[in-house]
This record gives C-alpha cells, sequence and structure tokens, in this order.
C-alpha cells in the first residue's frame, strides 16, 4: 500500500459508509493518538504536501510581528517553521491530544511555545475572534466533517483582509492510479461520499471532495482567491526511481494549494 496515496482516497480497500459526526472524530482521534504519524508521517512546511513547497511558492510573505493560527497542527515543525520567520504569535489546533502532547514536546525542545487547543475545527473551541493575520492549514483541511462550517470558523477568526492558506490532496488524484506504467480511472471524480481505510488494526474516515466544493465553500464564507497551486515541482521529482506515485505527478496533479483573502 502506498502510504502517500492513502489521503487521496485511491489506495487500498475502500468501504463506502454514512458519515456519522461523532464516529468520524473518534475513528480519526484514535488514528492520529496511535499510529497516524508512523503509518502516514507528516507533512509540514516548508512542503504543503508532495512535490509543492512554501520555498518555491512564498505564499506568506513577510510573517514578522503577525498572528497566526494553524488549523491541524499535527507535530509541531510548521509552527516551528513560521517562529523561525519571526512571527509574534502563534496558535494551534488540532483534534489528537497525543498529536499536541507531541507538538508541546517538539516546540520546547527548540526553546518555542504556542497556543494549543484540542478540538475538531468544525468546532466552537474558543479561538480569539477577528484576531489572526494569517490561518494555514497543511493537509489537513480534508479531515473536517464539516466544510462549510470550518470555512465559517476561520472567517470568523481572521482580521479583514486576513489570509488563509491551506493544502490538501488533490481529488483527481483518488480517481486514478498506476498500472502497467499507464495512469487509469478507477474512481469517479464527482463521487463525494464518506469512505474508511483500515490500516493495520486501525482505520480513518474520510470523504471525497471536489475542488469546485472547496471554492465555493470559500466564495460562501466571504473569501476571495488569490492564488491556487496545482503544479507538480518537477524539481522534487526523480523520473529515474520506480515510483508510482512520482509517474501519478508527472501528469496529474496530487496536491493543490490555495491562498484566498478575506473580504
Amino acid at each position: 500500500m502506498n502510504k502517500k496515496s492513502i489521503i487521496g482516497g485511491a489506495a487500498g480497500e475502500l468501504t463506502n459508509l454514512d458519515m456519522d459526526i461523532s464516529t468520524a472524530h473518534k475513528t480519526n482521534t484514535n488514528f492520529w493518538d496511535t499510529i497516524g504519524s508512523e503509518f502516514l508521517g507528516a507533512t509540514a512546511l516548508p512542503y504543503y504536501g508532495s512535490f509543492v513547497t512554501e520555498e518555491k511558492l512564498q505564499l506568506f510573505g513577510d510573517v514578522a510581528n503577525k498572528k497566526l493560527l494553524e488549523i491541524g497542527c499535527g507535530n509541531g515543525h510548521s509552527l516551528k517553521y513560521i517562529i523561525d520567520k519571526g512571527a509574534t504569535e502563534l496558535w494551534g489546533t488540532d483534534i489528537s491530544p497525543m498529536q499536541l502532547e507531541r507538538t508541546r514536546e517538539f516546540l520546547a525542545s527548540n526553546g518555542m511555545n504556542a497556543n494549543l487547543i484540542c478540538a475538531p475545527m468544525e468546532s466552537e473551541s474558543g479561538i480569539p475572534k477577528q484576531y489572526f493575520d494569517y490561518v494555514y492549514s497543511v493537509y489537513a483541511i480534508g479531515w473536517t466533517t464539516d466544510l462549510n462550517q470550518t470555512f465559517c470558523n476561520i472567517s470568523s477568526y481572521l482580521k479583514k483582509d486576513g489570509i488563509f492558506i491551506f493544502s490538501w490532496s488533490h481529488p483527481i488524484h483518488k480517481c486514478v492510479s498506476v498500472e502497467n506504467e499507464e495512469l487509469i480511472f478507477r474512481n469517479s471524480y464527482f463521487d463525494e461520499g464518506w469512505y474508511s481505510v483500515a490500516m493495520a488494526d486501525k482505520e480513518i474516515m474520510l470523504s471525497n471532495r471536489k475542488l469546485s466544493t472547496y471554492v465555493n465553500a470559500l466564495a460562501t464564507n466571504g473569501f476571495v482567491i488569490e492564488q491556487m497551486v496545482e503544479e507538480t515541482d518537477e524539481d522534487l521529482l526523480n523520473p529515474n526511481l520506480p515510483d508510482d506515485f512520482s509517474k501519478k505527478a508527472e501528469q496529474l496533479p496530487v496536491t493543490f494549494v490555495i491562498k484566498a483573502r478575506k473580504l
């Protein structure tokens, strides 16, 4: 099983299911509290995902003396990256208590700290309103059980003209597999149903979403898109490696990144 393609929903045996919010939260929290980081690894700045980097895109610009909030802060490496850029104040949220404990330990080992909150991103969690210059999320937004409410929350956290940057697995990625060195469509792009994936003795629950679903949810919640990135950074590809994931990335996007501004 290709770990890199699990999030895109194109690997392993998928089981379609009816989504229950509390079950999804419990299932995904348990995964990240236990084997999540070990099984899927971690995506953190300067990487937005596979073959896309902030060092190349420069979407943040100058964050010196700015207040930033990370949604789905994981093990804290993206927070450290932003602190190193001179941010004044950092906040982070995550659904997993163990991930937040790893974040605290990692930041403390580097003489750093951040305000950390354990809560689902779609819930009301006491985060200050109209307070942040930036909200960002690196490969975490796709875990939400309610995209519209999540974007509504994020809009409320941002100051006017504040910036929201997020990345996730490109939805076309889940539709295509490599078979005999050819790209083959296996799943419908239009299927936005929920599914579960078994991983070792755990499972995760995720939803397929079209790119337009993200774009329209942003517009509904008062955002205007300033930049959308789908390109694969060819400098990060190694065509000499017999890697199906890299073969896909040569011909279609496996990651997308959006930078939006709150009106």
